[in-house]
C-alpha cells in the first residue's frame, strides 16, 4: 500500500488508516481483533481511535490487539469531548489533559501515542494552555505528535501563531470529514494544512454510506445501515444526496468501478490528503474497502465529478462536522 508522510512530522502512513468508532458495533472482542490484524496485514500502519469510543472500550480492545505488533503502528486517538457524558471529562484544558492521557495509554496498553489529537474545539480553553499541555506530554515521551480534529480553518491558524509565539511543537496534522458530498474543507482547512506543513487525515469518505450506493430511491433502507437505525445525519429520503448518487453512479460504472471505489479514491487524489481513514465493521467490509487502494482518477473523471458537486461544496452543512463559533448560541444571546 502506498504510503505518505504526514505533513512536517515525518510519520510514515499508510494511503488507508483504520478508522475504529464501528469496530465492536457488530464484533466480539476476538473478532475486532482479527478484523485489526487483518488490516494490519494488509499493509495499513495508521490506527485511530478516541477516548470517546464506547467510553473507552474500543482502546482497550486494540490495547489487547496490538500488544505483539505496536512497533508496526502509528496510533492516533483523541480527547476532548465528554467522557461518559461528563462535562468535568471533556475539553482542552491542562489538568484534563493530564488525566485523560494516562487513562488512554493504560486502556491502549503502550507507553506512548503516536499521534494524540484534540478531537474538538475548545472554546472556554485558551489554545496556548492546550498546547502548553501537550508540549509537556511530548517531552515527558508520552506522545511524539499532537494533532486537531473538526477545526476550522482559522483556529489551525490561530493554533500555529500560538505554537510559533510560545516555542511549542502545534499541531502537525488536522482530521476532518470529506467526502464527494462533503467538500467544504477544501476552501480554507485544506489550503492552511498545506500551507503551515500539516497532514490532512480525513473521515467519512462514503459520507455515512452514501457513497456506498446503498441508499436508492424508493427502496427501503437497509437492515443495520446507520438510516436505518434512526441516524439524523443520514436519511435514506434525503432528496439532494439521492439526486448526485444517482449522477455519480454512472460516472464510476463507465470507468469500470463501484461508486464506493471512486468515492474512496477520490478522497486520496487531493495532495493536501495524507491518509483516508476506512471503518469496515466486517471482514468482508474491509476487503471491499481495501480494492480501491491502487485505484486512480483520471483528470476528466475528476473534472466530471467537479461537474456535479462543485468543489467547497457541503452538501448537507451539518456534515461539517462543527458549528462556527459566531453562531453558537452562548455568541447570538446576550
Amino acid at each position: 500500500m502506498q504510503m505518505n508522510t504526514l505533513g512536517r512530522s515525518g510519520l510514515s502512513l499508510s494511503h488507508f488508516g483504520l478508522g475504529t468508532m464501528s469496530l465492536l458495533t457488530s464484533n466480539s472482542e476476538s473478532e475486532a481483533i482479527h478484523l485489526t490484524h487483518k488490516a494490519l496485514d494488509a499493509g495499513i500502519n495508521l490506527i485511530d481511535t478516541a477516548d470517546i469510543y464506547d467510553n473507552g472500550a474500543i482502546e482497550t480492545v486494540l490495547g489487547k490487539a496490538l500488544k505483539s505488533r505496536r512497533d508496526e503502528v502509528v496510533l492516533a486517538t483523541k480527547i476532548g469531548l465528554p467522557m461518559h457524558g461528563d462535562p468535568q471529562k471533556s475539553g482542552g484544558g491542562r489538568a484534563w489533559i493530564t488525566e485523560a492521557v494516562e487513562d488512554s495509554l493504560r486502556r491502549l496498553g503502550t507507553d506512548y501515542i503516536d499521534l494524540y489529537q484534540q478531537h474538538r474545539p475548545d472554546l472556554k480553553t485558551p489554545l496556548e494552555e492546550t498546547l502548553r499541555a501537550f508540549e509537556d506530554l511530548i517531552k515527558a515521551g508520552k506522545v511524539r505528535q499532537i494533532g486537531s480534529s473538526t477545526f476550522p480553518a482559522e483556529m489551525l491558524i490561530r493554533a500555529q501563531w500560538a505554537a510559533e509565539r510560545e516555542n511549542l511543537t502545534g499541531f502537525v496534522s488536522e482530521q476532518a470529514p470529506y467526502s464527494i458530498l462533503v467538500r467544504g474543507i477544501e476552501a480554507e482547512v485544506l489550503p492552511t494544512c498545506q500551507r503551515y506543513g500539516m497532514g490532512a487525515l480525513v473521515w467519512s469518505p462514503l459520507n455515512g454510506g452514501w457513497l456506498t450506493g446503498k441508499y436508492r430511491r424508493n427502496i427501503e433502507a437497509p437492515e443495520g445501515s446507520r438510516a436505518a437505525s434512526g441516524n439524523p445525519f443520514v436519511r435514506a429520503d434525503d432528496e439532494a444526496k439521492l439526486t448526485l448518487v444517482e449522477q455519480l453512479a454512472p460516472l464510476a460504472e463507465a470507468a469500470g468501478m463501484s461508486l464506493m471505489q471512486m468515492s474512496l479514491a477520490w478522497t486520496g487524489a487531493h495532495p493536501a490528503v495524507t491518509s483516508t481513514l476506512i471503518g469496515p465493521r466486517t471482514e468482508d467490509q474491509l476487503d471491499a474497502l481495501l480494492s480501491a487502494a491502487e485505484i486512480s482518477l483520471s483528470a476528466e473523471l475528476l473534472d466530471a465529478i467537479d461537474e456535479i458537486v462543485a468543489p467547497g461544496r457541503n452538501v448537507d452543512p451539518r456534515n461539517a462536522g462543527w458549528t462556527a463559533e459566531g453562531l453558537s448560541k452562548a455568541m447570538r444571546r446576550r
